[in-house]
């Protein structure tokens, strides 16, 4: 067993029963199917208190002053908050909703941070008022129009300023975002022209440092020192310039995990080494003080503990080309494959001491060509009825979720020993409808067969 989770493909509890079937924290998927239905993500939250356990510790031990942040974008709810606040983490957000549910379950608004490239003023009055720990400023529209928010609340606000280091790490087209063509933050350019305005002109605004993401599901780690040493030599500049020590520097999250067999991501340990390293060699040889760490993970925390099983229905044959398995879900549960092309591994959940000997490709039931999950994986022979299960869907699925051909979002369900408790209502059809309205002159037909 790995030491670090995200470099397994499956949840640290997973196991094979005495049936042959699927278990993660002690739970039988094919019972959860039974239960609660398919499709379902099931999050295994020894998996994810391991993985924050991880950071936490490498981080900490090599840079006291340090802080990891949550990147709450991948998956967030609020049992995952009250999860994130026990194990004393912050959290990164990025709109008004993951603030506002951050808020809610109470954290701590010091250890709350606003990313985002086009925040509205409405969210970022919910961050001025409830004083959270660092606006992320992305833009000068957004500096300017903090800045009047601040002033109308009497109150001062911490921010960062976003920067595109002109990083190009190797990873998917649209998931980079350090490099110069990119729709987040200030070019290097303009970081002088921005901190003359906030010296100038937004002097309600607590300029601390400078924040930098340079891309998701990244292998190579030198890619996070040509970061930190990009970031340093400004801050020494701005330092000599005008006499500012920023006391904060953010190096965003990315760190990869491992979704396939070829797949060998770093551990937490490699990446905190690099990074940690790098800043104390630096900051040493440009003779500045070190800065506070911050950093945002989120798949590198969550994705390995989640998994989402589906129901096999229909199968087609196209001879000597492919064989067809539909499930009941797909691309609105799990966009990943149609928007990166991303893979994924699988299993017959009900089948596991069973030999994989069919080559199939997993079909979603969207009406789309292109929603495909999984193309020409092996499988132990499927027939309708069975529970395919697909590992590492704890990131970036339920939260790119929606309602396409007005499906129903599916449940989630938290393990641990044994149970298995519902941290978020499967969705119904009168609920996915339940905010239309109806002009009263279209009211010409009324249901009267439906069940109220």
């Amino acid at each position: 067993m790995e030491k670090f989770p995200n470099k397994s493909i499956y949840p640290i509890t997973m196991n094979i029963n005495s049936r042959g079937h699927l278990e993660i924290g002690g739970c039988s998927t094919v019972e959860l199917a039974s239960k609660f239905g398919t499709p379902l993500y099931i999050i295994d939250e020894d998996t994810l208190r391991t993985s924050i356990k991880n950071y936490k510790q490498e981080f900490s031990s090599r840079y006291t002053n340090s802080l990891v942040l949550y990147g709450s974008k991948a998956f967030t709810c609020e049992a995952v908050c009250h999860i994130l606040q026990e194990e004393e983490l912050g959290i990164d957000v990025v709109s008004g909703g993951e603030l506002y549910l951050a808020l809610k379950t109470g954290f701590n608004p010091s250890k709350i941070y606003f990313n985002g490239n086009n925040k509205s003023q409405e969210e970022l009055v919910l961050a001025v008022e409830n004083n959270i720990g660092g606006v992320i400023v992305d833009n000068l529209y957004e500096l300017e129009l903090l800045n009047q928010i601040a002033i109308s609340k009497s109150k001062n606000c911490s921010i960062l300023l976003r920067i595109t280091p002109g990083i190009e790490c190797h990873t998917h087209e649209y998931i980079k975002t350090g490099q110069i063509d990119s729709k987040f933050g200030f070019d290097l350019t303009q970081v002088n022209d921005v901190i003359e305005k906030i010296k100038t002109r937004y002097r309600s605004l607590k300029l601390e440092g400078l924040h930098a993401h340079i891309g998701s599901q990244i292998f190579e780690l030198n890619s996070y020192a040509d970061l930190v040493n990009i970031m340093l030599k400004l801050y020494k500049e701005i330092k000599t310039k005008y006499g500012i020590e920023f006391t904060k520097m953010n190096v965003g999250g990315g760190i990869g995990i491992k979704y396939i067999e070829k797949d060998d991501p770093p551990g937490i340990d490699a990446a905190a080494d690099i990074i940690t390293k790098t800043i104390n060699e630096s900051s040493k040889t440009l003779g500045i003080n070190k800065p506070m760490l911050l950093l945002e993970p989120g798949r590198s925390i969550v994705g390995t503990a989640g998994i989402t099983i589906y129901q096999i229905g229909s199968t087609k044959e196209v001879p000597g080309i492919r064989k067809y398995i539909s499930i009941n879900g797909g691309m609105a549960d799990n966009p990943r494959p149609a928007m990166y092309k991303a893979i994924y591994t699988a299993c017959i959940a009900n089948k596991m001491l069973e030999k994989n000997k069919d080559v199939v490709t997993v079909a979603g039931r969207f009406c789309e060509s292109g929603d495909i999950l999984i193309k020409d994986i092996e499988l132990a022979q499927p027939v309708s009825g069975d529970i395919l299960a697909v590992f590492c869907t704890g990131a970036y699925n339920y939260s790119m979720s929606g309602n396409y051909n007005l499906v129903p979002k599916p449940a989630c369900v938290l393990v641990k020993d044994g149970n298995a408790d519902i941290i978020i209502e499967r969705e119904t059809y009168q609920s996915i409808i339940s905010l239309n309205h109806v002009p009263s002159r279209l009211l010409k037909y009324k249901n009267t067969s439906l069940n109220k």
